[in-house]
Protein backbone atom coordinates (compact mmCIF):
# COMPACT_ATOMS: atom_id res chain seq x y z
CA UNK A 1 0.00 0.00 0.00
CA UNK A 2 1.39 3.29 -0.97
CA UNK A 3 1.77 6.38 1.74
CA UNK A 4 -0.76 7.78 -0.85
CA UNK A 5 -3.58 5.56 -0.11
CA UNK A 6 -2.74 4.98 3.59
CA UNK A 7 -2.87 8.84 3.90
CA UNK A 8 -6.47 8.88 2.50
CA UNK A 9 -7.24 6.07 4.17
CA UNK A 10 -6.56 7.57 7.51
CA UNK A 11 -8.04 10.82 6.50
CA UNK A 12 -11.13 8.70 5.60
CA UNK A 13 -11.21 7.18 9.24
CA UNK A 14 -11.16 10.66 11.03
CA UNK A 15 -13.51 11.58 8.67
CA UNK A 16 -15.90 9.15 10.29
CA UNK A 17 -15.30 9.64 13.84
CA UNK A 18 -15.51 13.44 13.34
CA UNK A 19 -18.86 13.09 11.88
CA UNK A 20 -19.84 10.56 14.53
CA UNK A 21 -18.77 12.72 17.19
CA UNK A 22 -20.66 15.84 15.69
CA UNK A 23 -23.82 13.36 15.68
CA UNK A 24 -23.51 12.52 19.22
CA UNK A 25 -22.83 16.08 20.20
CA UNK A 26 -26.03 17.04 18.37
CA UNK A 27 -28.13 14.32 20.02
CA UNK A 28 -26.63 15.77 23.39
CA UNK A 29 -27.85 19.17 22.85
CA UNK A 30 -30.98 18.61 21.24
CA UNK A 31 -31.82 16.04 24.73
CA UNK A 32 -30.56 18.70 26.52
CA UNK A 33 -32.93 21.41 25.41
CA UNK A 34 -35.64 18.49 25.30
CA UNK A 35 -34.82 18.03 29.21
CA UNK A 36 -34.79 21.73 30.23
CA UNK A 37 -37.92 22.51 28.47
CA UNK A 38 -40.16 19.75 30.25
CA UNK A 39 -38.43 20.26 33.55
CA UNK A 40 -38.78 23.93 33.71
CA UNK A 41 -41.96 25.06 34.83
CA UNK A 42 -44.33 26.70 32.04
CA UNK A 43 -45.31 30.02 32.53
CA UNK A 44 -49.17 31.19 31.77
CA UNK A 45 -50.89 34.33 31.32
CA UNK A 46 -53.62 35.18 33.85
CA UNK A 47 -56.44 34.07 31.36
CA UNK A 48 -54.72 30.72 30.80
CA UNK A 49 -54.63 30.78 34.53
CA UNK A 50 -57.83 31.20 34.56
CA UNK A 51 -59.03 29.02 32.03
CA UNK A 52 -57.43 26.40 34.36
CA UNK A 53 -59.62 27.05 37.04
CA UNK A 54 -56.85 29.93 39.16
CA UNK A 55 -57.55 33.28 39.50
CA UNK A 56 -54.82 35.98 40.52
CA UNK A 57 -55.10 39.17 41.98
CA UNK A 58 -53.84 42.09 39.96
CA UNK A 59 -52.60 43.65 43.55
CA UNK A 60 -52.39 41.03 46.38
CA UNK A 61 -54.76 41.74 49.08
CA UNK A 62 -53.35 42.43 52.57
CA UNK A 63 -55.31 40.92 55.36
CA UNK A 64 -55.10 41.45 59.48
CA UNK A 65 -52.69 39.21 61.73
CA UNK A 66 -54.92 35.86 63.01
CA UNK A 67 -53.93 33.58 66.12
CA UNK A 68 -54.73 30.17 65.60
CA UNK A 69 -53.34 26.57 66.92
CA UNK A 70 -51.48 24.18 64.85
CA UNK A 71 -52.07 20.35 65.34
CA UNK A 72 -48.21 20.82 67.65
CA UNK A 73 -50.84 22.97 69.45
CA UNK A 74 -48.12 25.77 68.36
CA UNK A 75 -49.63 29.61 67.94
CA UNK A 76 -49.54 30.38 64.53
CA UNK A 77 -50.30 33.57 63.10
CA UNK A 78 -49.28 36.02 59.92
CA UNK A 79 -45.50 35.48 60.32
CA UNK A 80 -46.12 31.72 59.84
CA UNK A 81 -47.36 32.50 56.45
CA UNK A 82 -44.65 34.59 55.47
CA UNK A 83 -41.58 33.15 53.65
CA UNK A 84 -43.44 30.31 51.85
CA UNK A 85 -46.73 30.10 49.35
CA UNK A 86 -49.21 28.38 50.99
CA UNK A 87 -52.29 26.54 49.90
CA UNK A 88 -55.10 26.82 52.25
CA UNK A 89 -58.16 25.13 52.20
CA UNK A 90 -61.27 25.28 54.90
CA UNK A 91 -63.10 21.94 55.73
CA UNK A 92 -63.33 19.75 59.13
CA UNK A 93 -62.33 16.70 60.11
CA UNK A 94 -66.03 15.54 60.23
CA UNK A 95 -66.79 16.05 56.77
CA UNK A 96 -67.62 12.70 54.72
CA UNK A 97 -66.55 13.58 50.79
CA UNK A 98 -65.30 16.95 50.24
CA UNK A 99 -62.62 17.24 52.72
CA UNK A 100 -60.85 14.04 52.54
CA UNK A 101 -60.95 14.02 48.93
CA UNK A 102 -59.19 17.73 48.91
CA UNK A 103 -56.74 16.62 51.14
CA UNK A 104 -55.67 13.58 49.50
CA UNK A 105 -55.78 15.58 46.06
CA UNK A 106 -53.40 18.23 47.56
CA UNK A 107 -51.27 15.58 48.58
CA UNK A 108 -50.81 14.00 45.28
CA UNK A 109 -50.12 17.61 44.02
CA UNK A 110 -46.90 18.12 46.48
CA UNK A 111 -45.71 14.94 45.33
CA UNK A 112 -46.30 15.65 41.45
CA UNK A 113 -44.71 19.09 42.45
CA UNK A 114 -40.99 20.35 40.40
CA UNK A 115 -38.86 19.55 43.76
CA UNK A 116 -37.42 23.19 43.45
CA UNK A 117 -41.10 24.31 43.98
CA UNK A 118 -42.24 21.79 46.34
CA UNK A 119 -39.22 23.27 48.91
CA UNK A 120 -41.37 26.98 48.55
CA UNK A 121 -44.83 25.31 49.35
CA UNK A 122 -46.60 24.49 52.28
CA UNK A 123 -50.48 23.38 52.71
CA UNK A 124 -52.71 24.23 55.47
CA UNK A 125 -56.05 22.96 56.30
CA UNK A 126 -58.01 25.54 58.52
CA UNK A 127 -61.16 23.44 60.38
CA UNK A 128 -63.87 25.33 60.15
CA UNK A 129 -65.52 22.94 63.33
CA UNK A 130 -63.32 24.66 65.70
CA UNK A 131 -65.55 23.38 69.11
CA UNK A 132 -64.95 19.29 67.54
CA UNK A 133 -61.61 20.05 66.24
CA UNK A 134 -59.22 20.18 69.11
CA UNK A 135 -55.48 20.16 68.70
CA UNK A 136 -55.38 16.44 69.40
CA UNK A 137 -58.12 15.55 66.79
CA UNK A 138 -56.06 17.39 64.19
CA UNK A 139 -52.68 15.93 65.40
CA UNK A 140 -54.23 12.35 64.42
CA UNK A 141 -56.18 13.62 61.39
CA UNK A 142 -53.60 15.95 59.14
CA UNK A 143 -50.76 13.37 59.20
CA UNK A 144 -52.91 10.66 57.53
CA UNK A 145 -52.72 12.46 54.56
CA UNK A 146 -48.94 14.00 54.93
CA UNK A 147 -46.93 14.44 57.84
CA UNK A 148 -45.95 18.03 56.69
CA UNK A 149 -49.30 19.36 55.98
CA UNK A 150 -50.18 21.94 58.93
CA UNK A 151 -53.64 21.45 60.49
CA UNK A 152 -55.35 25.05 61.96
CA UNK A 153 -57.93 25.35 64.77
CA UNK A 154 -58.82 27.64 67.53
CA UNK A 155 -61.43 29.97 69.29
CA UNK A 156 -64.58 30.11 66.34
CA UNK A 157 -64.50 34.20 66.47
CA UNK A 158 -61.00 33.95 65.49
CA UNK A 159 -61.92 31.45 62.59
CA UNK A 160 -64.59 32.79 61.21
CA UNK A 161 -62.42 36.34 61.09
CA UNK A 162 -59.60 34.78 59.49
CA UNK A 163 -62.22 32.95 56.97
CA UNK A 164 -64.19 36.00 56.24
CA UNK A 165 -60.60 37.85 54.89
CA UNK A 166 -60.27 34.99 52.72
CA UNK A 167 -63.48 34.97 51.40
CA UNK A 168 -63.99 31.70 52.82
CA UNK A 169 -67.80 31.17 53.55
CA UNK A 170 -68.78 28.45 56.31
CA UNK A 171 -71.47 27.98 58.22
CA UNK A 172 -73.25 25.25 60.66
CA UNK A 173 -76.02 22.77 59.45
CA UNK A 174 -78.14 21.36 61.76
CA UNK A 175 -79.02 17.32 60.93
CA UNK A 176 -80.37 16.40 64.53
CA UNK A 177 -81.78 17.29 67.83
CA UNK A 178 -79.08 17.31 69.74
CA UNK A 179 -76.96 19.77 69.88
CA UNK A 180 -73.65 17.99 68.19
CA UNK A 181 -75.58 16.92 65.50
CA UNK A 182 -74.60 19.10 62.85
CA UNK A 183 -72.66 19.34 59.56
CA UNK A 184 -70.79 22.30 58.21
CA UNK A 185 -71.12 23.84 55.17
CA UNK A 186 -68.23 25.27 53.70
CA UNK A 187 -66.42 27.08 50.58
CA UNK A 188 -64.46 24.38 48.49
CA UNK A 189 -62.26 26.79 47.25
CA UNK A 190 -58.79 26.44 47.69
CA UNK A 191 -56.97 30.41 48.99
CA UNK A 192 -53.13 31.22 47.59
CA UNK A 193 -51.50 33.24 50.10
CA UNK A 194 -48.08 34.34 48.60
CA UNK A 195 -44.38 34.61 50.42
CA UNK A 196 -45.16 38.32 51.73
CA UNK A 197 -48.44 36.74 53.70
CA UNK A 198 -50.59 38.09 51.36
CA UNK A 199 -53.86 37.15 49.61
CA UNK A 200 -52.26 36.38 46.06
CA UNK A 201 -55.76 34.51 44.20
CA UNK A 202 -57.88 31.62 44.92
CA UNK A 203 -57.84 28.00 42.88
CA UNK A 204 -61.77 27.77 42.18
CA UNK A 205 -63.66 24.19 42.59
CA UNK A 206 -63.98 21.84 41.34
CA UNK A 207 -60.64 21.08 41.59
CA UNK A 208 -58.10 19.21 39.21
CA UNK A 209 -54.65 18.22 40.40
CA UNK A 210 -52.93 18.08 37.09
CA UNK A 211 -54.44 21.89 36.83
CA UNK A 212 -53.20 22.77 40.12
CA UNK A 213 -49.68 21.98 39.77
CA UNK A 214 -49.53 23.80 36.61
CA UNK A 215 -50.98 26.75 37.75
CA UNK A 216 -48.69 26.78 40.97
CA UNK A 217 -45.78 26.13 39.29
CA UNK A 218 -46.12 28.70 37.08
CA UNK A 219 -47.58 31.08 39.68
CA UNK A 220 -44.48 30.53 42.00
CA UNK A 221 -42.12 30.44 38.97
CA UNK A 222 -43.17 34.04 37.77
CA UNK A 223 -43.33 35.68 41.50
CA UNK A 224 -39.52 34.37 41.61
Amino acid sequence: MTDRQTSLDDQQRNGVRYTVIAIVVFICVVMGLFLNKISVPRILSDADLRLNGTFVFEKPRIFKDFTLRDQHGDIFKLQQLEGKWSLLFFGYTGCPDICPTTMTLLKQVKDQLNEEIREQVQFIMVSVDPARDTVDVLAQYIPYFDAEFIGLTGEFLDVKRFATQLNAAFMKVRTGDDPQDYSVDHSANIVLINPKGHYHGFIRAPLDGSRIKLTLQSIVTRFN
